[in-house]
């Protein structure tokens, strides 16, 4: 559970912006759309594979 506390004075949608700011530290509405649909675990590692495969082709090419 969040709990931001309200300095006296405070505007409302400076609290609500840090309300939001800390909610979307948390990771909340991330994993609730991921645990929303399933995906097979050799779907995920060839995923993962595939972005290991990119980011070190970005890497090859920034040696040159």
């Amino acid at each position: 559970m969040l709990i931001i506390p309200v300095k006296e004075g405070e505007n409302i949608d400076r609290a609500l912006k840090r309300f939001k700011r800390k909610f979307d530290k948390t990771g909340t509405m991330r994993q609730l759309r991921k645990r929303q649909q399933f995906t097979k675990p050799s779907v995920e590692r060839r995923a993962q594979i595939q972005k290991a495969q990119y980011i070190q082709s970005l890497r090859d090419q920034e040696e040159f």
